[in-house]
């Protein structure tokens, strides 16, 4: 008898704690939605790969059954998602006040406990404009020139082979100029492959959290551990042996390390430079993989892309070769366009989160105390009452639109206090290399160019081109040393 009373109550408790678990107690009403199963949530559903440009079917078929403001599970945590422009712009303006940056413990656990997405206050804002210090718009009119000299470089280089993968190349390309400017790393040289942890780290970026061995969630995990492992060894070399030439953001953080009272930490140190290596090459190798497939599938973009830069050569008082200047890059009116139009339809992120600090209600909804809120741009970018056709490509529809932030229908790099200190950085990467390579190159398509998305944006196959010049004075099959064409 008392056996069955055992049971009987381990039954009750089970069913009790299920019960709690999809009815969350709150003082008020809470958005509509599922919390899925037990612990697991909805996570599965929320990681499971589409092949679609559209908003993801997780958040699609929601939008339909609860509308705009719905409640989930995701990783074993209680979320409220958003895709009502009214409550993201509520939830970036009042960042510190109401809402903090947040993310799972599993995003901390791979990005570091002390990376700048987990810190808030005075430490953000500090690490902040130490990052404005390389990225900021007066920095990169010093930087420009060399932007330019890496892309004319690699583009010389894939010209003379028979195919290239963009994405990678591309992430190659900025990783390399990106790691030199801030830690001098010379890949050529280094007798180690720094790229290459992070490629593994990538990997398993957004993936299912399941850290064992041969999982991507554990590679990436690893990939992590030995990037840091070589930035350490840096920083103690650079600490025994400091540099008095040719410095770089590394010497910068060092010095700060250094200052009597400072309140940045070693460790905070190198989180920030982990994150920024990472931040600065991925999203934006993939809007730039992306952007040439939409150039390769729509003539009559790259088409006037092509006459923009063009014309820019043509009124070159110094030549067609002196080099780009910073009043051209603002010139370049399409460019911007086609770099809008590409992020918006890109939705690299597809989600950003933040923490409810306290009780909040908002439109007859209560967002307890503790909650997860995911804003989930693509619900924004792909609204058809805001763009029409949303789902087509087409740069002319930012014509006579200045974008210098966030807005409530446009927030490809973020929003409020936290938005993209790097964006700047993005936008020169991307109009640089586009000018290089329209103006003095044509490609075709070899293979691949398929996405999917889980949730992130992928190219499982990658995108495979032959690039030559617009002359076609390279021929097939030349390797790089005896390649003739000219720039």
């Amino acid at each position: 008898m008392w056996v069955l009373c055992i049971v009987t109550s381990v039954v009750i408790s089970i069913l009790q704690w299920v019960y709690n678990w999809r009815n969350p107690r709150c003082n008020g009403q809470l958005p509509p939605g599922s919390m899925g199963f037990p612990l697991l949530g909805e996570t599965l559903q929320f990681f499971a790969p589409n092949r679609t440009h559209d908003i993801s079917p997780f958040v699609k078929e929601r939008l339909k059954r609860y509308g705009p403001i719905f409640r989930t599970s995701l990783v074993g945590r209680p979320v409220i998602v958003s895709a009502d422009a009214d409550l993201n712009y509520f939830v970036f303006q009042q960042e510190g006040n109401l809402f903090q940056s947040w993310y799972p413990d599993t995003f901390t656990e791979i990005f570091g406990r002390q990376n700048v997405g987990s810190l808030h206050g005075f430490m953000y804002k500090y690490l902040k404009n130490m990052v404005l210090s390389l990225f900021g718009p007066v920095s990169l009119q010093v930087m420009l020139p060399e932007v330019e000299k890496t892309a004319v470089k690699r583009l010389k280089e894939w010209s003379c082979r028979d195919t290239i993968e963009v994405k990678e190349e591309t992430a190659n390309m900025i990783f390399d100029l990106t790691a030199r400017k801030l830690i001098s790393h010379d890949p050529e040289n280094s007798p180690e492959n720094l790229r290459e942890n992070f490629t593994a780290f990538i990997q398993g970026l957004i993936s299912f959290p399941v850290d064992i061995p041969g999982t991507a969630y554990h590679k990436c995990l690893q990939g992590r551990k030995n990037a840091m492992r070589m930035l350490k060894k840096l920083l103690q070399e650079r600490r025994a042996n400091p540099r008095k030439q040719q410095r770089d953001f590394f010497d910068y953080v060092l010095e700060e390390l250094d200052k009597e009272g400072t309140i940045l930490t070693e460790s905070i140190a190198l989180d920030l430079m982990f994150v920024l290596l990472f931040a600065s090459y991925e999203t934006t190798s993939l809007a730039l993989t992306l952007g040439m497939k939409f150039l390769s599938d729509h003539p009559l973009v790259l088409q006037r892309l092509t006459e923009e830069h063009d014309a820019i050569l043509r009124q070159r008082e110094e030549g067609a070769d002196s080099g780009l200047t910073w009043k051209e890059y603002k010139s370049m009116a399409y460019t911007f366009q086609f770099i809008n139009e590409t992020v918006r339809l890109a939705n690299i992120v597809p989600g950003i989160f933040r923490k409810a600090l306290r009780e909040i209600r908002f439109k007859g909804y209560t967002i307890p105390e503790g909650w997860g809120v995911m804003v989930c741009p693509p619900a924004v970018h792909l609204n058809p009452s805001t763009y029409e056709n949303p789902l087509s490509f087409d740069p002319s529809r930012w014509e006579g639109i200045e974008i210098n932030g966030a807005t409530k229908q446009f927030m490809a790099f973020g929003g409020g206090m936290r938005f993209c200190v790097g964006t700047d950085f993005t936008k020169v990467q991307m109009a640089v290399y586009i000018h290089c390579l329209v103006t003095k190159y044509r490609w075709e398509i070899v293979r691949g160019g398929n996405t999917v998305r889980t949730p992130g944006l992928q190219f499982p196959g990658g995108f495979h081109i032959r690039v030559r010049d617009r002359d076609a004075r390279c021929t097939r099959g030349v390797t790089i040393p005896t390649c003739r064409a000219e720039l």
